[in-house]
């Protein structure tokens, strides 16, 4: 099992730091269709950049569809990640109900954020959230539009820019507030829209981030694509961290982990392995530190002070 390392980038804010890939998901509970229409799923992909460079994140890739939309971002650590997580649902709260008149619809939608720790993890779920396009009944990823897909080994084929393409950059505070829906300074930003006044994820997307989790290999990422296990990626990514498990259940998933990772039942792993997984378990799974406790067969306060570590 090989963990994902830290990588440097400069922030929005101008700031270089270290910085973690982070999967957020925004899911419409009970089918609450939250982009009902091509305007919102614009309103959307605009309200993700717009968000993001407001909490200081960086936007890798994202898909975003009629109930839920997911995005990877790189965040300084995981306050930053939620907090851009929340801002995006309220923001996107504020134009659903100026468009559509309702109120406490977004509050069915929930909101959860995950740290891609591991090569394995990383590299999945950057190829699930792209293949998220077919659920809108994509043909195709290169023709859906609500991704930033179409912004990865752009240097593969052809990259320039059309003249009908505008950077953000120039809007007018008055075509700011139209076109990106904000009253917010982005004159330093690299952004482009096309000539329908959408945002184009080249130039917004870390695309060099995932580029490099693939190996740099375009045919590598197409292939995760292809082959990635959406039902598994689907319970890793959105059902476990929202569904608390019994401690059956529970048992069962570190139980799996263990081989997985180690080769060993939970129960035969030195308490340095258990250290290194618990924070873990904490970030992909709804749990508690005295579920975690009878789980791997640790007292609650050794549990706690792990999770404070990690």
């Amino acid at each position: 099992m090989a963990f994902v390392r830290p990588v440097r980038r400069m922030l929005p804010d101008g700031n270089e730091a270290e910085v973690m890939p982070y999967h957020v998901s925004f899911e419409g509970l009970e089918q609450v269709i939250i982009c009902r229409d091509d305007e919102d799923c614009d309103a959307m992909v605009k309200c993700i950049f717009v968000c993001a460079h407001r909490k200081n994140v960086i936007i890798i890739i994202y898909a975003v569809v009629s109930n839920h939309s997911h995005v990877a971002v790189l965040a300084a650590g995981r306050d930053s990640a939620v907090s851009f997580a929340r801002e995006v649902k309220r923001t996107y709260s504020q134009l659903f109900r100026k468009k559509y008149g309702e109120t406490k619809v977004l509050c069915r939608t929930d909101v959860d954020v995950q740290l891609l720790d591991t090569e394995w993890y990383l590299r999945n779920a950057l190829a699930y959230i792209p293949r998220n396009a077919f659920d809108n009944g994509a043909d195709n990823l290169w023709d859906y539009k609500w991704t930033g897909f179409r912004a990865m080994f752009r240097s593969s084929r052809e990259t320039s820019r059309p003249q009908s393409w505008r950077p953000v950059s120039t809007l007018s505070k008055r075509e700011r507030e139209r076109i990106m829906h904000t009253g917010d300074d982005l004159r330093q930003v690299r952004w482009m829209i096309n000539e329908h006044e959408e945002l184009e994820p080249s130039g917004a997307c870390d695309a060099r981030f995932l580029e490099n989790a693939f190996n740099n290999d375009q045919s590598f990422f197409f292939k995760c694509i292809g082959t990635v296990n959406v039902a598994e990626m689907t319970q890793k990514l959105i059902i476990a961290p929202r569904r608390k498990s019994t401690d059956a259940e529970f048992f069962k998933e570190i139980q799996a982990l263990a081989r997985q990772w180690y080769q060993h039942d939970v129960t035969e792993l030195p308490y340095t392995t258990k250290a290194r997984m618990i924070p873990y378990v904490a970030r992909t799974i709804k749990t508690s530190v005295p579920q975690m406790s009878r789980g791997f067969g640790l007292p609650r306060d050794v549990v706690a002070k792990l999770l404070r570590k990690g």
